[in-house]
């Protein structure tokens, strides 16, 4: 365990030193993590032994992407979204459900043997995209804000709207559901993670700073527990949420858009502290996964799975994305941005956790693709990201130019 520790710690310590000079480059910290990972686990190096059960990785992967959500929609820019909100409401209405559709036709040509409620179940596993993995477009100043708040609110509601639907074709998939129950238990589902996740954000942080405006106004918070709340809102906004079988990633999200509005200016101070423990947390997480998963399924990979992983990245996601954004008034690079950068990681990782331990027949075949998927994703939108958030600004900037 120490050794682990030390390993971890010393990472953690250099990946510090050298942050802002990464963000500059074309390597993105995940990146890093995963190689780090792969390197020090016991398939390599054997510097990092963890025994990990997969319940233990969700609660990882579950508490990283609850404080990621509430911290980037308390950051959201509530103008811009108000005024383009068509962008995401598109990507999440129409572009979430084709991904869904195209991905179970996909599957039917790549995986012939396998059952159609388990395609169902893998198309919306990888339907789901990560707040945490899209960090470096979203905070990237030279993508117009429009975009940036579109992508991220797509990556912070589409992860709760895919859990009901997820845990229906579970359901079908396994048998404890009839096959004529299934659009009754989705939209029963969808209401009541919607619904319990959306009650439960407006309550617990409503009550959480008028609490603390009271606190502040008389003097009773100290400087270093100051930093605490804004953790511990995410937490509680995502776990009770949970507890009442609602969605935490809703809860946590519209908690976080909500502590943003209420907190004002002093948002981005109030949440650095909380940004950081996300940081830290998503580091753990990835080299987690890299070095107790990644060999273990890339050293038995198979083609039709590489295959359909990249059909995933590119065909499954970007086709229905472009779709859903046609009328909108986007430029065409416009809408190839939006529909490339879709990553898929914890949300998809905490979905994988969930099918692993239900057993579904085709289990192994869906957790390579899983595998498979994470880790070209991680790499193909992080050496991207900067490259092409750049060429938009270019293109845009050019087009207002010519226009003017």
């Amino acid at each position: 365990m120490y050794s682990n520790l030390a390993t971890l710690s010393v990472f953690a310590l250099l990946f510090s030193a050298m942050s802002g000079r990464i963000e500059r480059s074309w390597v993105t910290g995940p990146i890093i993590y995963l190689i780090f990972g792969f390197l020090a686990g016991p398939m390599v190096l054997g510097l990092i032994d963890i025994e990990v059960e997969a319940v233990e990785l969700r609660v990882i992967a579950d508490l990283t992407l609850a404080l990621v959500l509430f911290i980037d929609a308390a950051n959201a820019d509530l103008k811009t979204l108000a005024t383009h909100a068509v962008i995401p409401r598109r990507m999440l209405l129409i572009g979430l459900p084709l991904c869904i559709v195209l991905g179970v036709a996909m599957g039917r040509l790549v995986f012939p043997d396998v059952a159609l409620f388990e395609l169902c179940l893998l198309a919306t596993m990888l339907a789901a995209t990560d707040a945490a993995l899209g960090k470096g477009v979203v905070t990237n100043k030279a993508v117009p804000s429009r975009v940036r708040e579109g992508l991220n609110v797509e990556s912070g509601l589409n992860d709760g709207l895919a859990v009901p639907i997820l845990f229906v074709f579970l359901a079908l998939a396994t048998g404890s559901a009839a096959k004529d129950q299934g659009g009754a238990l989705a939209l029963r589902l969808a209401l009541e993670e919607i619904g319990i996740g959306v009650v439960v954000a407006l309550v617990l942080v409503s009550i959480g700073v008028l609490v603390l405006r009271i606190a502040k106004r008389r003097g009773w918070i100290n400087e270093i527990w100051g930093q605490v709340p804004v953790v511990a809102l995410a937490l509680a906004s995502f776990s009770i949420a949970q507890t009442l079988h609602g969605s935490g990633y809703i809860a946590a999200f519209v908690g976080g858009l909500l502590f943003g509005y209420m907190a004002g200016e002093r948002t981005h101070k109030l949440v650095m502290a909380a940004e950081g423990m996300a940081e830290l947390l998503a580091m753990f997480t990835w080299i987690v996964f890299s070095s107790v998963y990644m060999g273990m399924y890339w050293s038995t990979m198979t083609w039709d799975v590489l295959l359909y992983s990249l059909l995933s990245l590119t065909v499954i996601r970007m086709v229905p994305m472009v779709i859903a954004l046609t009328g909108t008034g986007e430029k065409l690079e416009t809408k190839l941005f939006l529909a490339w950068f879709g990553p898929r990681g914890l949300a998809t990782i905490v979905f994988a956790v969930i099918v692993a331990t239900s057993n579904v027949p085709s289990e192994s075949i869906i957790l390579h693709v899983v595998v498979c998927t994470i880790t070209l994703c991680v790499i193909a939108h992080g050496v991207t990201a900067n490259a092409w958030a750049e060429r938009l600004a270019r293109v845009l900037g050019d087009e207002s130019k010519r226009a003017a």
